[in-house]
């Protein structure tokens, strides 16, 4: 029986703020992400190429191999991006029950990435709808890439299950989807028992979180041919600064 995928509630883009406001997420189709940060799609695409070259994430607790990763820190401004002296990732236990409470220090964000000017436009769009709702100000980010792969013969996106990330806003743009079944994200109210559930299929799609108010997962993906894999850029931004021990 084939399974069912629900395609996401996309929001209007004009409507990205009020839906933030709102209902505490929204999700922009491909074509607003284009026109959320003013530039072409092919733009975006130009940074795909790095997921291919990935190092393995070493820290995973459940002795999974499922997951590779780079990870690197900024500070984003009205007009500007700042880069930060490359920091380890931290979690409390609160918020991360698998790997919280320790230091993680991945490799960074390869240059070639950091040096495209898309990467710059799209941390500074994302951080002026995150203003939108709590003021202007700078956002401390924290930008995770990630490839899930399918060589195991599963490969879980959050292996800490439903959560929070501890900060004010979480992104999480589609990269890519290559052979895969499964990967739902799924929505939940924090403080309720509303949700909402869907598939990211089609690259640059992005979901844009109030993780104040909501808790999210991505569940398991499955091979559908050999060499399936899920990859996604997540930037989380914050005010006042990291989260640090």
């Amino acid at each position: 029986m084939p399974l069912t995928v629900l395609e996401p509630p996309f929001t209007p883009p004009t409507r990205l703020s009020v839906a933030l406001h709102e209902q505490g997420y929204a999700v922009l189709h491909p074509d607003a992400v284009a026109s959320l940060i003013d530039a072409p799609l092919s733009a975006l695409a130009a940074m795909r190429a790095d997921w291919d070259a990935l190092p393995p994430d070493t820290f995973l607790r459940d002795g999974g191999r499922y997951r590779r990763r780079r990870h690197s820190c900024f500070v984003v401004a009205p007009s500007q991006v700042e880069q930060v002296p490359h920091r380890a990732h931290y979690q409390p236990l609160e918020y991360n029950a698998l790997h919280g409470g320790m230091l993680r220090m991945f490799e960074p964000i390869s240059a070639h990435t950091l040096a495209l000017p898309v990467w710059s436009k799209l941390l500074m769009a994302v951080a002026r709808a995150c203003s939108s709702i709590k003021g202007e100000q700078p956002w401390y980010v924290e930008a995770h890439q990630f490839r899930i792969d399918t060589r195991d013969g599963i490969g879980r996106p959050t292996p800490e299950g439903a959560h929070r990330d501890g900060v004010d806003f979480v992104a999480i743009l589609l990269v890519d989807r290559v052979d895969v079944r499964g990967g739902e994200s799924r929505i939940f109210e924090a403080e309720g028992r509303l949700g909402q559930r869907f598939t990211l299929s089609q690259p640059w799609t992005l979901v844009l979180l109030d993780d104040q108010r909501v808790i999210h997962e991505s569940t398991p993906i499955q091979p559908a041919a050999e060499g399936g894999h899920r990859d996604t850029l997540v930037l989380t931004f914050r005010a006042g600064g990291f989260l640090s021990q």
